[in-house]
């Protein structure tokens, strides 16, 4: 008998490293000498909980793609599984947001926010499609929501003086909209039309430079706001709050908000894919990571750990890019984004 056991499951199927997966088995045998454990890539994962039939186990800093696992009791090992592990593709930011995918060449925007009010010399990177990672010229206090309009080009919010920059190459940024307050979330609607979320409570549209009008309220939140429309037209908002039961909101044409779906600790990032479900970083049922959440939001199913998770976006090949407090990942998840 191989006391190691087989593997039935893991979920969910992508991951980063520090993220907690959960190993469905049957036969693993704990061994009193403790000589048992789970294993990505020939890495040890240090173990959260296990019994025979259930394994948690966090994923370590190991090798990105696609990844196999295994377990190992008694010096014996199961047949393999697989999962897929995300690449970090940068690291030492600050981002408190989706990171946006360049239209034009599929660069990945991201940010080094610091702390409200604090000045530094580079705010805003792109990661371009080689890797290679680039300044964007002229410093943005506090860059936070970044969305690109339906002409190309780039926009970004400063929290700390409630603005909207219209982002140039040649690093001359002039200012768009202003008084919005903490400004955090960036979308257009498929008009074109600007909407930013002041996370004191407020929704702006932006109907041209220069102009806001208040469309819609909701709950203060202790973090960005974060906004995405939906294929129906509506406009989708998650506002971390200090509850362990967070909803992700909905906000009709005419300003009025529901709750879309609920029982979330912390929802951050948001995005829509092709398929229609809505994409949200957070915690949920325990676990954390990113979730699709399908249209009637009956569904909720895990399909990336992580830890920290703050933002995502869909690249132009379907690659799910996941960004924490610090570091940016690349996921062949074969996830399609209804923004490119």
């Amino acid at each position: 008998m191989n006391s190691a056991g087989t593997i039935l499951s893991v979920s969910p199927p992508f991951a980063i490293a520090g993220g907690e997966i959960t190993i469905e088995c049957e036969g693993f045998h704990l061994d009193p000498d403790l000589d048992h454990g789970a294993f990505v890539n020939g890495m040890r994962c240090r173990l959260v909980a296990a019994s025979a039939n259930r394994i948690v186990a966090t994923v370590p800093d190991c090798s990105p793609g696609e990844a196999y696992i295994h377990l190992e009791s008694g010096g014996n090992e199961s047949p393999t599984a697989d999962i897929v592990i995300g690449e970090k593709i940068a690291d030492e930011m600050h981002i408190v947001a989706n990171p946006a995918v360049d239209p034009s060449d599929g660069a990945i925007i991201v940010t080094r926010s610091g702390a409200r009010g604090q000045q530094l010399p580079n705010t805003l990177y792109r990661i371009e499609p080689d890797g290679f990672i680039d300044e964007i010229p002229d410093a943005i206090l506090n860059p936070t929501g970044i969305a690109f309009g339906p002409d190309g080009s780039m926009y970004v919010t400063n929290r700390a003086h409630g603005e909207v920059y219209l982002v140039s190459p040649s690093g001359i940024n002039p200012v768009y909209a202003r008084g919005l307050g903490i400004a955090t979330g960036l979308a257009f609607d498929a008009d074109g039309v600007m909407f930013v979320g002041d996370r004191t409570g407020t929704i702006y549209r932006v109907p041209s430079a220069g102009e806001a009008e208040e469309f819609a309220t909701l709950e203060p939140s202790v973090a960005a706001y974060h906004l995405a429309f939906g294929p129906d037209g509506r406009l989708f908002v998650s506002a971390p709050g200090l509850a362990s039961h967070d909803a992700i909101y909905v906000v009709d044409t005419a300003g009025n908000v529901e709750k879309f779906a609920v029982g979330f600790g912390r929802p951050q990032g948001i995005a829509f894919g092709r398929d229609g479900q809505l994409y949200a970083a957070a915690c949920y049922a325990g676990r954390r990571g990113i979730f699709s959440i399908s249209p009637d939001a009956l569904a909720v199913r895990q399909i990336v750990a992580g830890m920290n998770i703050v933002g995502l976006c869909f690249t132009t090949d379907a690659r799910l890019i996941a960004a924490t407090n610090e570091a940016v990942y690349s996921i062949n998840a074969d996830i399609r984004g209804t923004l490119l």
